[in-house]
């Protein structure tokens, strides 16, 4: 192509709102920064900072001993009898994650800003910077050191402060401040307990600068040289040491003769690395790259947008992954207020959210995931135990970070009957393992571990022999003539096929009894309507007009329904999907409607569903999104989603197949995609111009692949180590 895409976005004016503030992460700590050259405020945020509810004792509901009645009754005809298979408790909320404090830096006596100001943000390195006349700002959140680094310069000094003051902050939070100089700088301190309870956290921030003197509770720095900040927080029981953490983030600066250019080369050998494996050329106007993303977000058709939001979407989602995965949220909010408790929802949102990881080239983002999932095995076996009385593993639908019980449910909102979610945090583990031609041992034990549970709940038959999931819960649907839990949802039934299959493959000395189960099962169902049902078992009405669009788990993310293997299938699927109303519009919704059409070889479709959330003002200043239209609640689903959905619009990848350019969107007739993990082992780039197209792939193994194009299939043998450029005509 013959531009460069942006890497990264501006404003020419300072964030008014905590949503417009730009972002910069690592993975564990966050910044939200406003750019203000007068009152600068920066919130600070880390994935652990989750407010004691009462979440963090409870347990999944003891309802094994009545699992046997309960599928009796279902079976039986008896559609309201999963309302009783509940401990009666109110619903209850994970504990909710919240901002640490803001770091605030005053100038006195400074009116508005000045001529030529700017704050822009770099995706390539993760700094945020701002600056007009003497006052210029910029800071990053290391990959490396796990320290939040900011320098300001101002000509006439600053007040440097840490203020907890923030919307929603609790009335009972205790709060205390320490303010001191030590050789090396002064140390701003902050410590805040949570109320009733012995869990806190502390922030400390290194101010260091010529001419500090201290302002209880902050420090005043004078004159014109750049000042340093550095700052970590941690969350704890009992006491912290403030001292201690000073003493470490004293010696990332110790010797060093350019403390903020040190540490960002060490930053960026982990950050702008992982960040340029991908990238999006759509060929778009320079004079539309160079516009602020306030004015791009205003032309929705405009492949700079695309190619903006692309970007920011893969910076957004490595900058929220290390420690854990993307929150509801990603890794940022400025109210302790966060919708949904800025949990970890796993029955769409952060299953959206991290699928583009293998193939988007971010292993940052699966080993985040898998560090989630690890950590929380031993509370997926009890929810196994204590719900269906079963060995392995049941994953909850919502998880702080902290507990991975299930005990968020209620009447509307059976989580406690859903059984699938374990198979789907698994496919981007899985996934990535086959692009990379290994299979982890660590995928490998929990992939036995979900088996070894469907062995143990896969028990109950139907007239014809065949298996039935019973209790079953397409999330978070109901049938228009049954209650919540029912029997055979299409999702479950696609899960507990995936998962078996796949737990045979990694297990070869298990695998035949795991395929004989996954075989017992029963086919999905096409409606009087011909489209693919949400629940297979006969008398059950679908409900279309649905945000959640579960029941076509089968054609995306997995590969059971596709147009190649079973198109029959596949055609009752698209009429599914053609069926489905948006609902309340929830940005998710739009987007896994546009990656199930892309599957389904729909452009049309899937370009639409795309464009609905690009019109619908999704998205704030900062390119973060909104979880509905209009920028109402802060979410990162659309942000961290949109990526996947242009690869899957682009091309597609199974272990035995390549599919290219199945979904081009009009708006896009030409350009470049580079460095794309396939599942098949090989890293691929695509160019496309109306009726031509060129692919070059790098196999890092040998295999033979079918390749399908619009011209039809044909087979394409690769080597491992040798280059393959084709050139493909109309497509």
């Amino acid at each position: 192509m013959s531009h460069t895409p942006v890497h990264g976005t501006w404003e020419p004016a300072p964030a008014a709102r905590w949503e417009d503030a730009f972002l910069s992460g690592n993975g564990r700590h966050g910044i939200l920064v406003s750019g203000d050259p007068n009152d600068e405020r920066v919130i600070v945020t880390q994935h652990t900072l989750v407010r004691p509810n009462g979440g963090e004792h409870a347990h999944p509901p003891l309802l094994a001993d009545r699992l046997r009645v309960l599928q009796d009754r279902l079976l039986a005809g008896d559609l309201t009898a999963a309302e009783s298979f509940t401990d009666g408790r109110p619903l209850q909320w994970v504990q909710p994650f919240h901002p640490a404090f803001r770091i605030r830096v005053d100038r006195a006596g400074a009116e508005g800003p000045g001529p030529g100001y700017r704050r822009t943000v770099d995706f390539t390195t993760g700094e945020v910077a701002s600056g007009c006349g003497d006052f210029t700002s910029r800071a990053f959140v290391s990959r490396a050191d796990d320290v939040i680094v900011q320098e300001v310069v101002a000509g006439d000094g600053v007040v440097i402060r840490l203020d907890h003051r923030l919307p929603g902050a609790p009335a009972g939070l205790r709060v205390g401040h320490g303010a001191l100089l030590t050789p090396e700088g002064a140390l701003l301190s902050l410590r805040a307990r949570y109320p009733g309870g012995d869990h806190a956290y502390t922030g400390a921030t290194l101010v260091v600068g010529a001419g500090a003197e201290l302002l209880p509770p902050g420090v005043r720095v004078t004159g014109d040289r750049p000042v340093l900040l550095l700052t970590r927080v941690l969350r704890h029981t009992g006491e912290a040491d403030a001292a201690a953490e000073a003493r470490r983030l004293q010696q990332l600066v110790a010797g060093a003769e350019r403390p903020y250019e040190e540490l960002l080369d060490r930053h960026l050998e982990l950050h702008r690395t992982a960040y340029q494996r991908v990238g999006l050329d759509l060929g778009a106007d320079p004079a539309e790259r160079a516009l602020p993303g306030s004015e791009l977000l205003r032309r929705p058709d405009s492949p700079a947008l695309l190619e903006r939001l692309f970007a920011a979407g893969r910076y957004h989602l490595l900058s929220s992954s290390g420690l854990l995965p993307p929150r509801l949220t990603g890794l940022w909010t400025g109210d302790w207020d966060t919708a949904w408790s800025g949990a970890f929802t796993t029955n769409a949102n952060l299953n959206l959210q991290t699928a583009s990881a293998p193939a988007a080239a971010l292993p940052e983002v699966t080993d985040a995931l898998r560090e989630l999932i690890c950590g929380q095995l031993d509370d997926w076996r009890e929810n196994a135990r204590a719900i269906f009385g079963a060995r392995g593993v049941v994953a909850p639908t919502h998880t702080d970070g902290e507990s991975g019980r299930t005990y968020h449910f209620d009447r509307a909102y059976p989580h406690q009957l859903w059984t699938a979610g374990a198979d789907w945090l698994l496919k981007p583990l899985v996934d990535h393992d086959e692009t990379r031609g290994e299979r982890d041992p660590r995928t490998a034990a929990v992939l036995a571990e979900i088996a070894a549970f469907y062995e143990d709940f896969l028990t109950r038959t139907d007239a014809h022999g065949r298996l039935v999931v019973v209790p079953s819960y397409s999330p978070e649907n109901r049938p228009a003539n049954a209650n919540w839990g029912a029997l055979n949802a299409a999702m479950d039934l696609s899960a507990a096929r995936h998962a078996l299959l796949t737990a045979a493959r990694y297990h070869p000395e298990q695998a035949s009894k795991w395929r004989e189960l996954a075989q017992r099962l029963p086919p999905h169902r096409v409606n009087a309507d011909g489209a693919l049902a949400e629940w297979a078992w006969p008398g059950l009405d679908d409900t279309y007009d649905h945000r959640h669009l579960s029941h076509l788990y089968g054609v995306w993310p997995l590969d059971e329904i596709n147009p190649y293997d079973t198109p029959d299938l596949a055609a009752a699927a698209h009429r599914a999907l053609a069926l489905r109303g948006a609902e309340n519009h929830s940005a998710h919704g739009h987007l896994h409607h546009a990656l199930i059409a892309a599957r389904l070889r729909d452009a049309d479709r899937a370009a639409h569903a795309l464009h609905e959330v690009l019109g619908g003002d999704f998205f704030h200043a900062s390119l973060m999104s909104a979880h509905y239209p209009h920028r109402d609640v802060y979410n990162a689903d659309a942000a961290h989603t949109l990526p996947g959905v242009l690869i899957e619009m682009l091309l597609q990848s199974t272990p035995g197949r390549l599919v290219l350019l199945p979904a081009v969107p009009d708006s896009c007739p030409a350009g470049e995609l580079r460095g794309v993990q396939t599942r098949f082992g090989a890293e691929l780039d695509l160019a496309w111009a109306p009726g031509r197209a060129t692919v070059t792939l790098r196999p890092s193994r040998t295999a033979r692949i079918d390749l399908r194009t619009s011209s039809g299939a044909q087979p394409l043998d690769l080597v491992a180590g040798e280059d393959r450029v084709l050139t493909l005509g109309t497509w």
